[in-house]
């Protein structure tokens, strides 16, 4: 564009490409308006001051490769400037990349570190990693993991790749595996099918076993007997919010650290122990690479306070 006014004072036209092809309207202009408050980008699409082939449009809207995106002037001091990066965290995440290709990133992530940011959360893994990565231009998180969750979480550098992911999840291609350490989980293998329900609780998302939620399914495996409590596996079956952490509480066997679903009693045996954490650990994962065909299978080092937990429940310690 020739116009050399500030993008703050003028209304812009963006073409989609066909990396963009399907994204929803509103996912694209978090990307493509960087710092913007998400309440204020819903407010300028409510409004009509957003517009897609010269119409109004819904958040919802998906995109076309050749629709052309009005953006009206956007002020905001918040945009000028890309989020500060600590040099701790840059090292960290730049460790915990466990897989590296030219299509995908793959991370072993810190529990604690939110995903993305916002409900209060500046920062997340998306937003660091794109000050870590100038040059990549597309990075966009393939799916989502718990703040308090660590291990796998696959990042796509292109768009046009991310869709093919997302095509292999939807097609039950992806195998998901995690550790965990639980109470009261008996007998070596069984598997909860209890469809969940997202509410709203104030500002608090929380999760409940209901009928009129969606279907889900998880698939839990003893791996070790430890001193009051249990290290089983989770494969899902299907991917909903909080699923492993509700099935594992409507089983009978609550998450270790879980604040949410947790006990008392097993709050109790962390304290004890001296650590603090939510003990679930996205271990491992399997799919057929959509560029080369090749399974491509990772697994991610359990850190070290999953680690000096599980020393200490063995007696270790």
């Amino acid at each position: 564009m020739s116009d050399d006014t500030p993008a703050a004072n003028r209304v812009s036209f963006v073409t989609i490409d066909d990396g963009r092809h399907g994204q929803r309207l509103d996912n694209f202009l978090f990307t493509h308006l960087k710092g913007v408050p998400k309440s204020r980008i819903y407010r300028i699409i409510r409004s009509g001051e957003v517009r897609v082939n010269k119409g109004r449009a819904k958040q919802t809207t998906r995109l076309a490769t050749g629709d052309v995106v009005r953006i009206p002037p956007i002020r905001t001091s918040e945009s000028d400037a890309p989020p500060k990066v600590s040099d701790g965290l840059t090292e960290r995440l730049s460790r915990a990349c466990v897989h590296e290709d030219p299509h995908l990133f793959i991370f072993n992530k810190p529990a604690g570190l939110a995903v993305h940011g916002g409900s209060g959360v500046s920062l997340g893994l998306i937003e660091a990693l794109r000050v870590i990565y100038p040059d990549e231009k597309e990075l966009e998180l393939v799916h989502r993991l718990d703040r308090d969750t660590s291990g796998l979480i696959m990042v796509a550098r292109r768009r046009s790749f991310l869709r093919k992911l997302q095509r292999l999840m939807q097609a039950g291609q992806v195998e998901k595996r995690y550790w965990l350490i639980c109470q009261g989980y008996k007998g070596k293998e069984r598997t909860i099918e209890a469809p969940l329900l997202k509410m709203q609780n104030g500002n608090e998302r929380i999760v409940r076993v209901s009928r009129e939620g969606k279907p889900s399914v998880t698939h839990f495996r003893m791996i070790e007997r430890l001193k009051d409590a249990q290290l089983v596996e989770a494969t899902l079956e299907t991917g909903r919010t909080h699923q492993i952490r509700v099935h594992s509480q409507f089983g009978g066997f609550p998450l270790l650290g879980d604040d949410k679903y947790g006990i008392d009693k097993g709050a109790q045996l962390l304290d004890a122990l001296g650590h603090k954490r939510l003990c679930l650990h996205a271990r491992t994962l399997v799919f057929p690479h959509p560029d080369t065909g090749k399974t491509l299978s990772v697994t991610a080092p359990l850190d070290e306070d999953f680690e000096a937990i599980l020393a200490a429940l063995r007696g270790n310690q």
